[in-house]
């Protein structure tokens, strides 16, 4: 017996009026010869951006105040970590209760059935678009500063003590500061020719006093990061714990108590009707099996500050129901696209 996890189905012949497309629950070994599709129930993947930040205070952080009237600088090198943004991306995956085979019988006229890599219907008698599967970009390297010991001079290198390398240090950048004054106003004993050339000089200089500059200030070193989980809900949750997240740690799991709680709140909106028991008991598969998913809104949020809220589409909130026989039992190709996300009905279309 066919599975299902493959793109297509057989294509067999469909000239013949009347014939029968049987849909059964799907038994391992026991079906007849056909196509087994699950339909999803709808994941949440939720990525969090953060930013980290690292600070390395400089060799010559001491002396930043008595020898360039800096103020306020930093001797303690920190870690911190922020929350930027925070996605969340509804996915469909297996709902492995809902599996349901699809008869290839001789004169069927639903004959082409695709399917997602893990089987969830996709489309009958047409091509789906591709699926909406989580794609995240790498993220950026962060730039590494420059080293500024490459614009140290021979004398500063060979000066006996810290205090020394400090001051030659500063009187280098109030030199570097003097030649780009005198390059501004005309005044240099070589100017450049051109303004390209005088552009190039300037730059040159600037990241030499940049870089002599971090052994005072220290050096800042900014990274983003995206972490991914997966929240799988099947009912109501009120105020549970999501992940936790630290300023020192960043993002840890729910469990790690060294970060405060990031909660979601999921409340089913209702939209669609439960059937009455007995209904459901009595409905027949006459027809292929697809959802009529239901909404719930999420909430994403840690205090006062919100990071996500929205309405989202839920298979498991909604319905089952069934796409009549008769829609492929004419001479007519009847043609169905299905969101495998939430198993719902995108698209109903016939050819001739």
């Amino acid at each position: 017996m066919k599975t299902g996890l493959f793109a297509f189905a057989l294509l067999l012949s469909f000239s013949a009026a009347g014939a029968q497309t049987r849909v059964s629950n799907y038994a391992p070994g026991q079906n007849e010869e056909g196509v087994t599709y699950f339909l999803p129930q709808t994941t949440l993947h939720v990525t969090v951006t953060a930013e980290k930040t690292v600070f390395t205070p400089g060799d010559f952080c001491r002396y930043a105040e008595k020898y360039l009237r800096l103020k306020g600088i930093s001797t303690q090198a920190f870690e911190r970590w922020k929350i930027k943004d925070v996605k969340v991306t509804p996915i469909g995956t297996p709902d492995k209760d809902q599996a349901y085979t699809i008869e290839l019988r001789d004169k069927t006229v639903a004959p082409l059935v695709e399917l997602t890599a893990d089987g969830i219907l996709k489309a009958i008698n047409t091509h789906a678009q591709a699926d909406n599967k989580v794609h995240e970009e790498a993220p950026a390297p962060a730039e590494k500063p420059v080293n500024p010991r490459d614009y140290m001079t021979e004398e500063i290198l060979m000066a006996g003590s810290t205090a020394k390398m400090a001051e030659l240090t500063a009187k280098e950048i109030y030199n570097i500061r003097e030649s780009k004054n005198s390059l501004t106003r005309g005044q240099a004993d070589y100017m450049p020719t051109d303004g390209e050339s005088l552009k190039i000089m300037l730059s040159n200089l600037d990241k030499q006093e940049r870089a002599l500059l971090q052994l005072f200030e220290g050096t800042t070193v900014t990274e983003t990061r995206k972490f991914t989980l997966t929240l799988q809900p099947t009912g109501n949750m009120d105020k549970e714990v999501l992940f936790r997240f630290s300023q020192k740690l960043g993002i840890v799991g729910a469990n790690n108590l060294a970060g405060e709680p990031v909660y979601v709140t999921l409340e089913n909106l209702n939209t669609v009707p439960a059937p009455a028991p007995d209904e459901k008991a009595k409905k027949k598969l006459e027809g292929v099996v697809y959802n009529v998913p239901g909404k719930a809104r999420v909430e994403i949020f840690q205090g006062k500050e919100k990071y996500y809220e929205g309405e989202i589409p839920f298979a498991q909130f909604g319905n089952q129901e069934i796409l009549s026989k008769k829609l492929f039992d004419k001479k007519t190709t009847t043609q169905v696209l299905f969101d495998p996300t939430t198993g719902g009905v995108l698209k109903i279309s016939t050819e001739e």
